[in-house]
């Protein structure tokens, strides 16, 4: 038998083993595994220790970045800490999209932040693309000031659905199954994840009434807490994008909202849409076909 000794130093190599090989597999979390900065590098910042990223808008421009591979399905989040104060005209966006340059024939999934006059609520709207084209706006209220501290907002995309969530919360879910398929669902390219603050006084508050007071810059919006499980995209086709046995994000349970989220997600839509074109008859007196697809199914 071996000494008490002995077993005791077994235990404490096994554990110094468990955890170095522990560390060696964690996710890489740091900015600079994970994104580029797109324009305007003197425009960002990060906190002493790394773990929060800032960008800022002057009337000279704005900032943003872009993650540094390409993902087709998972899920994604960060936490935001949005402008704070009078913030008119300022945009913060938090996107999926398939091209670096926003060309003709992207794909596109949105959320942005849209600035308010102090005092006012903060909105959020969101938005598809398929092949270049949107027009499939959404505009939600928040339960909560989103300048004061972060919360966290994540998108989960496969083959079935879209749902948005704002601290876990689902906020809005863009469908692709039922009795017919959704030919705008945006399921065929892979996508960067992108962050920027621009100026959109032309349109982002008020529908440009309100315009950017430039004595209150420079407006910045806070991000950390990056997470990704996806299926990083690997040239001409990865295996993971079919599977619907490995990955939590694209098996059945992923493919609805679950009861309590159903239970959240009622109460969203009771109390937080602004906008939603699907009911916009004048802009569309034909709704777009995917309006017909129930986000309870």
């Amino acid at each position: 038998m071996a000494s008490p000794m002995a077993f005791m130093l077994f235990i404490t190599v096994l554990v110094s083993v468990f955890h170095i090989s522990s560390q060696a597999a964690a996710p890489k979390t740091s900015f600079e595994d994970n994104f580029s900065i797109m324009f305007s590098g003197n425009h960002f910042k990060t906190s002493e220790d790394g773990n929060t990223w800032f960008l800022s808008l002057d009337k000279e421009t704005g900032c943003g970045f872009q993650t540094k591979e390409r993902y087709r399905f998972g899920w994604f989040s960060m936490k935001l800490k949005l402008v704070g104060g009078d913030s008119a005209g300022v945009v913060t966006a938090y996107y999926m999209c398939s091209e670096k340059e926003a060309g003709p024939e992207r794909d596109e999934v949105d959320f942005e932040f849209l600035g308010n006059r102090t005092g006012q609520p903060y909105l959020i709207q969101t938005n598809v693309y398929k092949n270049g084209v949107g027009g499939r706006e959404m505009r939600h209220m928040l339960w909560f000031d989103p300048t004061e501290e972060f919360h966290t907002y994540s998108i989960l995309w496969n083959n079935h659905q879209l749902v948005f969530f704002v601290d876990r919360v689902p906020i809005r879910v863009f469908k692709n199954n039922g009795d017919k398929k959704n030919d705008f669902f945006p399921n065929e390219k892979p996508m960067f994840l992108f962050s920027s603050i621009w100026n959109a006084d032309d349109w982002a508050t008020r529908g440009g009434l309100e315009k950017t007071n430039w004595k209150k810059a420079p407006f910045v919006s806070s991000y950390k807490d990056f997470s990704v499980d996806g299926c990083q995209w690997e040239d001409p086709y990865p295996a993971c994008v079919s599977t619907t046995t490995k990955y939590w994000w694209d098996q059945y349970d992923a493919w609805h909202l679950n009861e309590d989220q159903k239970k959240d997600f009622a109460w969203v839509e009771r109390n937080l849409v602004i906008y939603d074109y699907c009911k916009d008859v004048d802009r569309y007196p034909k709704l777009p076909g995917e309006c017909s697809l129930s986000p309870w199914d």
